[in-house]
């Protein structure tokens, strides 16, 4: 079978897959996480799915959609959820190599703080800019497991996003572009003092954000309110009313990063 698109309401794709059960067109609904589903036909009539799925994009609530699922008996439905148990050790295992390792690296170091103390373990993985590895090794430390656990969850969540819509060389321009970018700037316009993945995290929402923007006709990466949420979130660090410190240049231009990937692979299209 054949990738036909993906939509972030299982709902809606209920409707445009009884849909196209009502036209002779079988398919397969997958949604492994009840948000994200993606839709599957055969190649033969992919053609022809493919320009109902394309009216559904424009329209996703159009009555005709729901008019089908009332022709079709609930278990007649092609929507196949993986299961209601959380089993995160199974979700981990299935996530690519790229996601995992920065998972896996950035809870190592992590834990490395309790074992070597935190300034050894700092001092080696800082920003240095005579020492290539060490501009992108600021991106895997953490100073607190909120900030560890804040991270990684964006990290998880919106690389796995990109990275079946769009591949995992997305994956990696967006992380490496971030990292770079957000550690080197960091770096000139504060100091070597800092890290985390924030830089990283905000190359991904960037890119989700102005890849929608692009792509109109498709179903969005993500949601507008949490788009102005993080951007919210930015401009607070710079004001300073926290009282915690945050590697500001670095969210700053982490985001710009992922903009500018996001420019450049809309057109290579």
């Amino acid at each position: 079978m054949k990738l036909l698109g993906s939509h972030d309401n299982p709902r809606a794709v209920q409707g445009v897959a009884d849909y196209l059960r009502t036209q002779h067109i079988e398919c397969r609904v997958v949604s492994e996480d009840g948000h994200i589903t993606s839709v599957w036909v055969s190649t033969e009539q992919w053609s022809q799915a493919n320009e109902i799925w394309q009216d559904f994009v424009t329209n996703p609530y159009h009555d005709k959609y729901l008019a089908a699922s009332w022709q079709l008996s609930p278990k007649d439905s092609p929507l196949i959820y993986q299961g209601t148990k959380l089993n995160l050790w199974h979700r981990f295992c299935q996530l690519s190599w790229m996601l995992r390792a920065v998972f896996i690296i950035s809870l190592g170091i992590y834990l490395s703080f309790f074992i070597y103390g935190v300034e050894p373990v700092f001092s080696t993985f800082q920003f240095e800019p005579h020492t290539p590895w060490r501009w992108i090794t600021p991106a895997f430390l953490h100073f607190g497991l909120l900030h560890l656990v804040f991270n990684l969850s964006w990290w998880v969540y919106l690389g796995n996003l990109i990275e079946r819509r769009l591949g995992n060389w997305v994956l990696s321009a967006i992380f490496i572009a971030g990292a770079l970018l957000s550690n080197w700037m960091q770096y000139l316009l504060a100091d070597a003092n800092f890290g985390g993945l924030s830089g990283v995290v905000y190359a991904l929402l960037g890119f989700c954000w102005i890849h929608s923007v692009l792509h109109p006709n498709s179903s969005p990466l993500i949601s507008t309110p949490v788009v102005g949420f993080m951007l919210v979130w930015m401009v607070i660090g710079f004001t300073d009313v926290l009282f915690i410190n945050m590697a500001n240049w670095a969210h700053l231009f982490g985001l710009l990063a992922g903009i500018g990937v996001a420019v450049l692979t809309r057109a290579r299209d």
